[in-house]
């Protein structure tokens, strides 16, 4: 017996992918007419977060002439689905679902009840497909449950749920701080006596190869630097800003003892290593002028040991956690750790059991008031300049903690962005046994783009084809609230990834230790390949649904494995390359054509190396995520050739050849817009 249910095709599910909460939608099954043996057909529900309520719904049949065009107007991609069924007089089962009035999940399959037995209709998960497959075994959706087989998902959002335009509108550019640019007063002397603490390494030299190793007896402990600054950074913003870039994420610029900042000391003031609270003042006023936003990296799970909050070693004045503990006395920071003396020894929660990371008890009163309070440290970089917020291990923060951040930075600053480091499909991560309100409406505007990066890498290492591909980005478009997919950070490469160039030209298998790895530099043949499918990747980050996100020196072709190897320093004189000029007409794309950021998506052809989209805006003028824009009716066609063979693209109104590794933009009526 053959069944059909296809949740990206409007024939099946209308309308698409996540819905507000109290909308309806439809959804539809159909199998071959002479399946008479089929009595009714049930809908299955579950919905929730922590707790499910669940229930059945008797599907309406309806009929349907053979030669009906179930979804007139539908893309390929949902009519393929149909043409077995299309040459069939179909049995077709309806109903209309009204959705939960509050944000959750809410999963579904069918129950096709026959004469003698009967069967469950789920999710075909591992293909990402949309399609299903008979099951006679239930559904696990549980969080605590394996969560396979899986049901069909609709995310359900807060119906007044707005992300910042501006930021959907972005081209972001990410900078690891110390490594982009020394500001022109650097000088060297006071380089090394900044903070001369025992542990640190300090390079003379910008072009010095990264520390792997540290010092003679102390082991690795990222504690070498190079001077990059705030004054650097906001030198470089003219390049910036004829780079074609409208925001700029900085990793930690927060007082710490490590060179990536992650280990908090003192969250009120900039590192002086990088230069002063005015200077942040200074970048942020500048960029302003520039058209730049500046978004800064809030590590809230966690500190670091070597802290005012903490105080392990002692280095800050005042009574650090760690000292009260040790001295039986009074910290204002007690309460903010799980620390316990026992038999003589301090035992704490750290982060992943890195002692120099402990954990934070974000239910601590006087923590939150710290971080989220009127006058806290949220409230104070936004009043200083900023202008949104990169949540380190969202996973890691309770619901409720972002919940309550983001009142605080949307009642600062209503127009600020929150963004989640989230490396799965945010809309059903689970952690810690629970189901995370990451893209209900609640906490985040967008995510961090793993997803999209682990695509988009499979696809240019050829493991993967283009309807594979196709796949994986439309699981995000249908799982994503339209205005979270609009933010979410389409990154290639990151502070804690392999640059991408090296991830899809390096040799495979990739060297495995740091000595290996810290050798290791493209060819000549694997840098040409490299730099061809980096910027493919580029032109895909600046066409699909989401903001591109560029990571600090990938424009100019900078290699690296996982840190510190993907921490270099920017290389200043690759500017002017033939890959940077290449990538920086690339970059101007978004500013040119801005459907490219509002418009909608459909797939128009998906297979081995040739991947064809449009971005578009109905007659309605309504944009990707509802809201009127000055394109109505306008249309924009993305085609790609990832392949070493040129292809020959016929079609009634389009005869055109793509090259080996090339792209182009189309209008609507077939006119080049870009060739890449």
């Amino acid at each position: 017996m053959q069944i059909v249910h296809q949740s990206r095709s409007k024939t099946f599910r209308c309308p698409f992918g996540a819905r507000p909460a109290g909308s309806m939608i439809m959804l539809a099954l159909e199998t071959e007419s002479e399946a008479d043996e089929i009595d009714f057909v049930l809908l299955d529900y579950a919905y929730g977060l922590d707790q499910f309520y669940d229930g059945k719904i008797m599907m309406n049949e309806q009929t349907q002439p053979v030669d009906d065009p179930a979804g007139a107007g539908a893309s390929a991609s949902e009519t393929a689905d149909q043409e077995n069924l299309r040459l069939l007089e179909k049995r077709r089962f309806t109903s209309s679902v009204h959705l939960p009035g509050l944000p959750c999940l809410l999963f579904y399959w069918f129950e096709i009840r026959l004469k003698n037995k009967g069967c469950l209709y789920l999710c075909a998960h591992p293909s990402h497909d949309g399609s299903g497959l008979i099951t006679s075994g239930p559904p696990l959706y549980h969080a605590l449950e394996t969560r396979q087989p899986l049901p069909f998902q609709v995310t359900v959002y807060r119906e007044n749920f707005e992300t910042p335009q501006w930021f959907r509108d972005a081209t972001l550019y990410q900078i690891f701080p110390d490594r982009f640019r020394r500001g022109a007063d650097f000088d060297l002397a006071r380089f090394h006596q900044t903070r001369p603490e025992p542990e640190r390494i300090y390079h003379d030299n910008w072009s010095d190869e990264v520390d792997i190793k540290g010092l003679p007896g102390q082991g690795y402990q990222a504690t070498d630097f190079y001077g990059g600054s705030l004054k650097g950074i906001q030198e470089g913003l003219p390049y910036l800003r004829d780079l074609g870039i409208t925001a700029l994420y900085l990793n930690p610029i927060f007082m710490a003892k490590s060179n990536h900042r992650y280990d908090t000391a003192d969250y009120l003031n900039v590192d002086p290593m990088l230069g002063s609270n005015e200077d942040f003042e200074a970048l942020c006023q500048a960029a302003a002028q520039a058209g730049i936003r500046i978004i800064l990296d809030g590590v809230f799970s966690h500190t670091g040991a070597d802290s005012i909050y903490f105080n392990k070693y002692g280095r800050f004045p005042g009574i650090g956690a760690y000292q009260a503990v040790w001295d039986k006395t009074i910290s204002p920071y007690f309460g903010w750790y799980n620390i316990h003396l026992n038999q003589g020894q301090i035992s704490y929660d750290s982060w992943w059991d890195f002692p120099e990371l402990p954990a934070v008890r974000e239910h601590d009163l006087t923590f939150r008031e710290f971080i989220l309070g009127e006058k806290g440290v949220l409230a104070t970089w936004l009043r200083r300049g900023a202008s949104g917020f990169r949540l380190d291990v969202s996973d890691e923060l309770p619901d409720d903690f972002i919940c309550e951040l983001r009142q605080r930075v949307k009642q600062v600053k209503p127009d600020a962005v929150i963004i989640g480091e989230v490396w799965e499909d945010a809309s059903n991560k689970v952690s810690y046994g629970h189901y995370r309100d990451f893209l209900l409406g609640n906490t985040h505007d967008g995510v961090m783009g793993y997803p999209f990066r682990q695509a988009l890498v499979a696809f240019f290492k050829g493991t993967i084809a283009a309807d594979e591909l196709n796949n994986s980005l439309e699981t995000l478009r249908e799982n994503y609230p339209p205005q979270a997919l609009a933010c979410n950070m389409n990154l290639i490469s990151s502070h804690d990834v392999s640059r991408f160039i090296t991830e899809v030209a390096g040799p495979l298998p990739p060297p495995e230790n740091r000595d290996e790895q810290i050798r290791q530099k493209l060819d000549p043949a694997q840098r040409a390949l490299g730099e061809k499918k980096l910027y493919l990747a580029c032109f895909l980050q600046l066409t699909c649904p989401g903001v591109p996100s560029v990571y600090y020196g990938d424009e100019i072709g900078m290699e690296g494995y996982r840190d510190p190897l993907n921490r270099r320093c920017f290389d200043w004189q690759l500017v002017g390359s033939p890959l940077n000029l290449r990538l920086k007409e690339l970059l101007q794309l978004r500013r040119r054509y801005p459907l490219l950021a509002r418009g909608k998506f459909e797939c128009l052809s998906a297979s081995g190396s040739f991947y064809a989209f449009r971005r578009y805006i109905n007659a309605d003028g309504l944009d990707c995520c509802g809201q009127l824009c000055q394109n109505a009716g306008s249309e924009i066609r993305v085609l790609l050739n990832a392949g070493d063979k040129e292809l020959q693209i016929r079609q009634a109104d389009l005869d055109l050849t793509l090259e080996p590794y090339s792209a182009c933009l189309l209008s609507g009526d077939q006119k080049l817009l870009f060739k890449a």
